[in-house]
């Protein structure tokens, strides 16, 4: 028991030194300037596999609750298709880790050659996420036994706020409109 107390104890707290490094080296303007980026964007397209995968559910689910036009490509095919259709108007964000899943970096060049804004989440300079985007945003991963993604989760609920911020009066309408069906809706089971 003490053993695996020690190895929780241990995942913690490099979590916390991982998360007191997001918060020591994020540049909150740079964040700003992606969430006008994201109100502008003809469509967001969020790429991401394996693992990643958790993450990527979640950042579409989420902005497409904001009422952003998003759309997640989790597989090679639907990667390939999906940044093959970017352009200018679009806003693509890959997210992968380590040497980088090469469906997302392939993706992510596909849609910057088309054209489309493109911002990567990883964690490191020399992530080919890092050399394809136009943006970069660093989330440490490291952890005792495996990836975490505690910070790159933490980033994602900081860029969907400032999102949310930025016009308020539109989000405050839209989230009026989901907090109606999360009260009475269809989806919810009822007694």
């Amino acid at each position: 028991d003490s053993s695996i107390l020690s190895h929780g104890r241990k995942a913690l707290d490099q979590d916390v030194r991982n998360l007191h490094a997001l918060r020591n080296t994020l540049d909150l303007q740079r964040v700003a300037n992606i969430a006008k980026r994201i109100h502008r964007a003809r469509r967001i397209l969020v790429l991401g596999g394996d693992l990643a995968i958790s993450l990527v559910d979640f950042l579409a689910y989420r902005l497409t609750l904001l009422g952003f036009p998003t759309i997640s490509a989790t597989t090679p095919g639907h990667a390939a298709n999906a940044a093959r259709n970017c352009s200018k108007k679009d806003l693509v964000i890959a997210i992968s880790f380590r040497r980088g899943l090469r469906q997302t970096v392939e993706g992510l060049q596909q849609a910057h050659a088309n054209g489309a804004y493109c911002m990567g989440i990883t964690d490191t300079f020399i992530s080919p996420i890092a050399r394809f985007a136009d943006e970069c945003f660093l989330t440490p991963v490291e952890a005792h036994l495996s990836n975490s993604y505690t910070v790159p989760m933490s980033f994602l609920n900081v860029l969907l706020t400032v999102c949310a911020h930025q016009h308020r009066a539109r989000t405050v309408r839209i989230l009026k409109k989901a907090d109606q069906e999360q009260r009475h809706g269809f989806r919810w089971y009822v007694e």
